[in-house]
Parts: structure tokens; C-alpha cells; sequence
């Protein structure tokens, strides 16, 4: 038997009607029993989990659960102290209690007290008054990082003044930034990044996560979604994985874009220890940096020596490899990074992130690649963490959800899947036929058109299974890639071929939908801040990206 919520201390007025509560857990049914007077004397009737009485005097409650079996166990001691008065300053029956609560979720802080007369409330954040929070509930329903900070209330009447304890607020967020290239200009192509992108998304949205996913980004695509991850960082969990090229050049280590040129140098790459250091900065609980890419060192460089910028400040760093290449391998018909294959296999075990990581080592045991790839893990954990750890939360969450776009009219069906954070596919049905027309076709088109990379020879069949997935059979789609450069609202064609039956004639109907700016266009990644005046508009950016890690990626009609 486990008691999972105790009983509580108050301070009422004389005659006030008072209610104790305790919860418990066991196997069968739980019977309770509460005492008073040191546990010598049953309360009459105190045979239920509440118990309610009219206070009269200051007395000692404990209450006993047992089972079936005759197993028991006593809650806490608690008082409930009686104060007698007829008029006088404010007494504070409830403080109260600090919170743990999750981005966009319910806030809600309660105090009572009582005097005479009645006492007035006001609530303080960080020392400042809360101008309009006057009662004895302080209530925000989608709390944001700035109601973070040490709360208190102060009650007050013509006789005096009291001041609850202070109490802290946390407001946590767990994000993951993906990002996988692939499809290079002036480089060779890989394949696993398309699933495992996918998978390793799939994973942390199980584990809470928001999740931002992305394909194939040029260089300066690659810091504006880095820029705007880093100003989302508050004090949450925050992860951030790479798959593709990369390499290491003096000591520090590097991501290749997919517009690299060839040769490139670290002037056309990004740099991993800077992303390191911007989440360092902002002080996390918990930041994860996973990378699955080579680490191929040029004539004459450092061994691995990232002292200057190593991991600080709870943040776990780990590497595909450690001074060699990474592989990608053809398991079951997919292509797969051999990394991130042993990571998805382990990391929604609610265990410390480093033991997670330790048993992805045992990928050096793999008969593909034994003795030519080897897991880096590096860590400055202060404390147990685990990517499972659920964010404590009070009310619902509030599901930020990807902005549909939908047009139903007559025999045509139209919907959506988000694919990616940048990739969308639409889908075409045609769901019935009039008395008048006959072999229906339709056939979908964007304005402007975006090139669908994965339609190239030998790039498409993994990225369709992924629509197979779905379990989803229309009878046309279209696959919008690269959505992080479109500049302009998109405009969905969709065109309906039919046959008339009287007069044999082949006929089109044609009909246009605006979506907008869908998923992460509008974030604008092909347009970097620079200096103070791109600094203002960064709360703006980070909100769009939020938004769209909160975005759901199946279907939507």
C-alpha cells in the first residue's frame, strides 16, 4: 500500500467545516480509519479517503489504510489548528505550492485565509505586483517562459497584513531539433537520413518531445534553424541531432550543408562546439547534442580536443564515431545510419541518458562494422537525467497542431500529411462519381512549383514507403519539398479530368486553395538576423518555430 497524495496542515476559524484528504494505492479494496488524540480514539464516521469535520478546537488527525490481507500503513500526522475570533488581522490557512509545469500549459497557485474583516489578496511575481491577480487563486491558462520566477501573496485587512511563503514557478519545455542532408550538390548522396529522421522523431514525440524535422538545408538554412532552436532554450530538455556529412579540422568538428562546395572548408560548414556553447549559455536542464556523421581528420590536424568548448551545465554529447567514419547500412529493405539504428532501438528506455548512449556502444559489436566504428560519448551531468523524465504538469496540454488546409466540394477530397517539418505531401481522392460523369482523374500542382528531390532516380522508394505508413491510398499526390525556401503563399491546383456522358466530351474542372506559408516557411530560414535590429524580431521567430514543433505529423483532411 502506498499513500501517493497526504494529508494536509490547515488553520481555520472556530466552527469552520474542514475536509482531510489522503489517496492511496493497493491491490484489492482499501479500507481507511482516521484518529485523533494520538491515535487513540477512531474518529466517529472517519471511515472514508475525506474526512470532514466542523473544527472546534485544535486537534492531531492521522488516518490508517489497510487491505484485505491485513497490510497497512498511517498517513502523516497533520493539525488542524483552531483559531478563535470574533475580529483580527489575516491568518493564512493555505500556503501556496511551489510547480513544475510544462510550456503552454495551466498555472494555477491557491492560498486562503480568513479574518475580520475579510482579508483582500494580491498576488507578487519576482517582487512585482501581479496588478490583476486580486483573489485567492492565481490562474494562467497557457503559461509562458516569462511566468517562470518566485511567487507570493500578500493578505491584508484593516488590522494587519500577512505574506505567504514564496513558492517557485518553473515553466519546462522538452524540443528537438532533426536535421538530416542528404541530397548533395557537389558531394555523394546518402540515403539513411530519410528515415532516420523520421524514426527519431516518431521516438521523441513518444517521449514528449516537440519535434522540429528538416531535410537537406543549405548552410545559411542550417544557423537560422539553429538560431531560432537556441532562442527556444529555457530550462527544459532540448535536443539536437544531426545526420549527414560532416568531418573534424583542428579539434572541433563540422556539419556539411547540402550547397557545400567541393573542396569545402569550415567557412562553408557549421561548427558543432558553437552549438554547443549557445545551449550551454542558456543554462538547460538538459541539453543533448547526438550526432551521426564522419569525423574524417585532415592531414595534420588535432586529435579530438574540444577543451575550450567541451560539454558543461548538464549537456550530453554523442558521437557516431570516434575518430573514423560513420556508417549507413541496408537493414531489411531501409537504409539506416548503424548509430542512430542502435539509438532508436534504445532511447525510450527511462533510464540516465548516458546509460542510454552506453548500450548504443554496443553498435561496435555489430557484424556489419565491427572494428570500424566506436561510439564518443562525452557528459557534465550533475545529476540523473533521462530523455523519458515526464515534464510535471497541472491542467491539460494545450496541442498546437499543424495549420490544415482544406478544401471539400462535390466528388473530391483533399488532405495533408506532414512528412517532415519541410516536407509535405497532399493527397487527392476522388470519393464518388455523379450520374453524368465517368472516368474521373485528378491530378494536383503547386504555385509556384517546388522540385520534388526525391523523385530522382533511386531516391524515391523509402520516402514513399514512408506514405505507405500511412496507410493512406488516394488517387494522386503530390510531395512539396524544401518548403523552407519558399518566400510567397503556396497555391494547391487541384484539377478534376472527367468525361461527360451524353456528349462523350472530355472535360476539366479546376479549382485553387491558398495554404499559405505551411510548416517551417513560415520561419523563414533563408533569411538570417544580423545585429541588434534582427535581435528584436527573435521572440517572433522562436514562437513560428514552437509553433511548428508542435505541429502533429499525421494525416490531416
Amino acid at each position: 500500500i502506498v499513500i501517493v497524495r497526504p494529508p494536509v496542515s490547515v488553520c481555520v476559524p472556530v466552527n469552520h467545516k474542514v475536509t482531510l484528504s489522503v489517496r492511496a494505492q493497493g491491490t484489492g479494496i482499501l479500507n481507511y480509519q482516521w484518529f485523533t488524540d494520538g491515535a487513540k480514539k477512531e474518529v466517529p464516521n472517519g471511515t472514508l479517503a475525506d474526512l470532514t469535520i466542523r473544527a472546534q478546537q485544535t486537534q492531531l488527525y492521522v488516518c490508517r489504510v489497510n487491505d484485505q490481507h491485513y497490510k497497512c500503513v498511517f498517513s502523516n500526522w497533520v493539525k488542524v489548528k483552531v483559531l478563535d475570533i470574533d475580529k483580527g488581522e489575516p491568518h493564512i490557512a493555505t500556503n501556496p505550492k511551489p510547480q513544475k509545469i510544462q510550456l503552454g500549459t495551466k498555472l494555477a497557485l491557491q492560498c486562503t485565509a480568513f479574518g475580520v474583516p475579510a482579508p483582500s489578496y494580491q498576488w507578487y511575481r519576482n517582487g512585482q505586483p501581479l496588478l490583476d491577480m486580486k483573489n485567492g487563486t492565481l490562474q494562467i491558462e497557457h503559461a509562458k517562459a516569462e511566468h517562470s520566477g518566485t511567487y507570493l501573496c500578500s493578505l491584508s485587512n484593516t488590522l494587519g497584513e500577512r505574506w505567504t511563503e514564496p513558492v517557485d514557478v518553473d515553466i519546462t519545455d522538452k524540443v528537438a531539433l532533426l536535421i538530416g542532408n542528404l541530397n548533395y550538390s557537389n558531394h555523394p548522396a546518402l540515403m539513411a537520413p530519410v528515415m532516420d529522421v523520421h524514426e527519431l522523431g516518431n521516438l521523441l514525440r513518444q517521449l514528449g518531445f516537440r519535434v522540429v524535422s528538416l531535410l537537406d538545408l543549405t548552410r545559411e538554412e542550417m544557423l537560422t534553424a539553429i538560431e531560432k532552436f537556441i532562442h527556444l532554450l529555457d530550462k527544459g530538455v532540448y535536443l539536437f541531432y544531426y545526420a549527414g556529412h560532416g568531418y573534424e579540422h583542428a579539434g572541433r568538428n563540422y556539419l556539411v550543408s547540402v550547397d557545400a562546395p567541393q573542396p569545402y572548408g569550415t567557412e562553408n560548414c557549421v561548427c558543432v562546439q558553437r552549438i554547443m556553447l549557445s545551449m550551454q549559455e542558456r543554462q538547460t536542464a538538459l541539453s543533448v547534442i547526438l550526432l551521426d556523421t564522419c569525423r574524417k581528420y585532415n592531414q595534420g590536424s588535432l586529435l579530438s580536443a574540444i577543451k575550450p568548448l567541451a560539454p558543461s551545465g548538464n549537456t550530453v554529447y554523442g558521437y557516431a564515431c570516434e575518430d573514423a567514419e560513420a556508417f549507413e547500412v541496408q537493414d531489411g529493405g531501409k537504409s539506416t545510419g548503424i548509430f542512430t539504428k542502435y539509438l532508436n532501438k534504445h532511447i525510450l528506455q527511462a533510464e540516465k541518458v548516458t546509460h542510454v548512449l552506453e548500450k548504443v556502444s554496443e553498435l561496435g559489436r555489430d557484424p556489419l562494422i565491427t572494428g570500424k566504428q566506436a561510439v564518443e560519448i562525452k557528459h557534465t551531468l550533475k545529476e540523473p537525467r533521462s530523455l523519458a523524465d515526464p515534464v510535471r504538469t497541472t491542467g491539460h496540454t494545450k496541442e498546437l497542431h499543424l495549420r490544415d488546409a482544406c478544401w471539400r466540394q462535390a466528388n473530391v477530397e483533399v488532405s495533408f500529411s506532414a512528412l517532415y517539418s519541410n516536407v509535405l505531401v497532399a493527397f487527392a481522392t476522388v470519393k464518388t462519381t455523379g450520374p453524368h460523369t465517368q472516368d474521373c482523374v485528378v491530378t494536383l500542382s503547386s504555385i509556384p512549383t517546388m522540385e520534388d528531390i526525391f523523385s530522382r532516380s533511386g531516391r524515391s522508394e523509402e520516402m514513399d514507403s514512408l506514405l505507405l505508413m500511412n496507410n493512406v491510398s488516394p488517387d494522386c499526390t503530390l510531395r512539396l519539398c524544401a518548403l523552407q525556401k519558399l518566400k510567397e503563399s503556396m497555391v494547391i491546383k487541384v484539377d478534376l479530368h472527367y468525361t461527360h456522358r451524353d456528349s462523350k466530351l472530355r472535360q476539366t474542372e479546376s479549382q485553387q486553395v491558398d495554404i499559405g506559408k505551411p510548416l517551417v516557411a513560415s520561419c523563414k530560414l533563408y533569411r538570417r538576423n544580423h545585429g541588434a535590429a534582427g535581435r528584436t524580431r527573435e521572440g517572433a521567430f522562436a514562437k513560428s518555430m514552437g509553433n511548428i514543433a508542435s505541429s502533429n505529423p499525421p494525416l490531416h483532411q
